[in-house]
């Protein structure tokens, strides 16, 4: 009675072998066996399947930074921490000391200084000043509050809506401190949008029915330290209320995403056309 005899390796035709690819089936020698989970692999089929495994990509700072944070807090973050740069850089142009930052053709020529926005049409001064900052502490006591409180927001309304509700905070801060600050001293910081934010999770936190003591605490502690000298407690309940206003619009239109974009525009309008020509009568009139 006959049998069959083993087989030649696909590779080594003078090799016979009795060991078969576990994938494709084919004959191999030993020099081409390549263990696998169970049993061996030739190395087309290897191959084959390394090449249908992507190699993973190495994380970032930067994303890791944005999945922990989000993309648009840590975006502003970045932004505020480069015009302070950028003022620094202005600050030792000029002949001052870097730290001193404030006195710096930059810094000059973006603050909020009513006189500039009402009497010379400098509109710009309105929104830039909220990206300034007057020294290092400043700097940092702001993007660490952006940092726990813009996180969250960004979480809960999302990109888009968290950014429009930090630039809705930052005018409103603005308007107040056009209609009613010292037309002649500048004044410039996140803080107008940092209040807003603020009163922004405190609407959504009333919205939500959740326990409001521990923010309202942290506002009221905020509020007692805008009287200090050289802070601006106008700019942060004008920031406070900008962010109520746009949370309220999120809050009320939640379920009509086109009017909600619509009220949010609006609003923002609103605001700008009063920061822009209301303070000119009350300058040229005061």
């Amino acid at each position: 009675m006959g049998g069959t005899g083993p087989s030649a390796c696909y590779r080594h035709a003078d090799r016979p072998t009795g060991i078969s690819c576990t994938r494709c089936g084919r004959p191999i020698c030993p020099e081409c066996m390549i263990p696998a989970s169970v049993g061996f692999q030739c190395p087309e089929c290897v191959r084959a399947g390394n090449a249908s495994v992507r190699a993973a990509r190495p994380t970032g700072a930067w994303r890791t930074a944005t999945g922990r944070w989000g993309v648009v807090t840590v975006a502003l973050i970045a932004v505020n921490v480069a015009m302070f740069v950028v003022t620094m850089v202005s600050a030792v142009t000029a002949g001052n000391p870097p730290l001193s930052n404030a006195d710096s053709p930059v810094f000059d020529a973006l603050s909020q200084w009513p006189y500039g926005v009402s009497l010379f049409g400098e509109w710009w001064r309105i929104l830039t000043a909220a990206f300034l900052h007057i020294g290092p502490v400043h700097l940092v006591m702001n993007m660490l509050a952006l940092l726990m409180l813009g996180s969250e927001l960004e979480r809960a309304v999302g990109r888009a809506r968290f950014l429009a509700l930090y630039l809705l905070s930052a005018l409103g801060g603005a308007v107040a401190i056009q209609l009613f600050g010292d037309p002649s001293v500048a004044v410039a910081g996140a803080s107008t949008a940092i209040y807003g934010l603020m009163g922004g999770l405190g609407v959504l936190l009333l919205f939500r029915k959740q326990d409001l003591r521990g923010l309202l605490a942290l506002l009221a502690i905020n509020v007692v330290v805008s009287f200090l000298p050289g802070i601006s407690l106008l700019g942060h309940l004008g920031g406070l209320v900008g962010g109520v206003l746009a949370a309220g619009v999120l809050v009320l239109t939640r379920r009509q995403p086109r009017a909600q974009w619509a009220a949010l525009a609006l609003l923002a309008v609103l605001l700008v056309v009063v920061a822009l020509s209301v303070p000119t009568v009350a300058v040229l009139g005061g």
